[in-house]
């Protein structure tokens, strides 16, 4: 079966091929002032180079943490844009405030939708007016939040694993009332653009889950551990792990496509 929410997706903003996700750990405090000038500055001039910025969000749990998705059209693609922006009078224009918020922007996992039509379906997606200034302190307990859970796999057991998730996982989560967005594994091509290094060597399954609120996600995590057929699931999958599986909770920030 394909996800729910992009199973009829032909064109438009949608699965694109290759997705970076992209961990930033920030100086303490300055997270709020890197989105504003993300959200504020440096999504149009991405955009415009051919890149899509799928969700960018803080993290619930990492006070520090700046987590964003980006897709491209394919490797080649990937280089084009990337160049073009990095090398555009966009970024020169605040690359300097921009980094000055950071410490590392290192943590970058490559990756390609798991199955077909398994990528993101944004193609009824719009940003909000962009607000003068955002207001960090809404309760998450009660707004939309993004899950993307990384599952790291034993060598090879990508096939194995994704046709578990699609066949047993996707509908017990739909039950339960979360909304699967996509699902990716590891795209192993050689990084295409050097000045932007990316995790080599990973081989991860990446699940990206959408709730009403953090309590939403908290009982549906509930609900799953006490439900025969997530139990099953969890039971035969665990073969395929290579270690822990990462969870991140993530608040949308206002011009997200994802979550809102």
């Amino acid at each position: 079966m394909s996800l729910p929410l992009n199973a009829a997706s032909k064109s438009g903003l949608n699965a694109s091929p290759v997705v970076e996700l992209r961990q930033y750990t920030l100086k303490p405090g300055r997270r709020d002032t890197l989105i504003d000038i993300f959200d504020g500055h440096l999504i149009e001039g991405q955009e415009a180079a051919g890149m899509t910025i799928i969700g960018q969000f803080r993290d619930l749990d990492r006070p520090d943490m700046f987590v964003w998705l980006r897709g491209f059209d394919g490797m080649v693609a990937r280089k084009n844009a990337l160049t073009a922006f990095y090398e555009g009078p966009g970024w020169a224009a605040w690359r300097d405030a921009a980094n000055a918020t950071m410490i590392s922007s290192d943590d970058v996992l490559l990756l390609k939708p798991a199955w077909p039509g398994a990528g993101f379906d944004l193609s009824g997606a719009h940003r909000a007016a962009l607000p003068g200034h955002e207001k960090p302190s809404r309760d998450n307990r009660l707004s939309d939040i993004v899950v993307i859970k990384i599952h790291h796999l034993r060598p090879g057991a990508e096939a194995d694993f994704g046709s578990r998730f699609e066949t047993d996982a996707i509908p017990v989560l739909a039950a339960h009332g979360a909304r699967p967005l996509a699902a990716f594994v590891s795209e192993h091509a050689e990084n295409s653009f050097l000045r932007l290094p990316v995790r080599s060597g990973e081989n991860v399954f990446i699940s990206v889950t959408a709730f009403g609120s953090a309590d939403a996600h908290e009982s549906v995590e509930a609900a799953l551990a006490a439900a025969p057929a997530w139990q099953a699931f969890e039971r035969e999958a665990q073969s395929c792990l290579a270690r822990s599986t990462e969870t991140l909770r993530l608040s949308p920030t206002s011009q997200s496509l994802l979550g809102r």
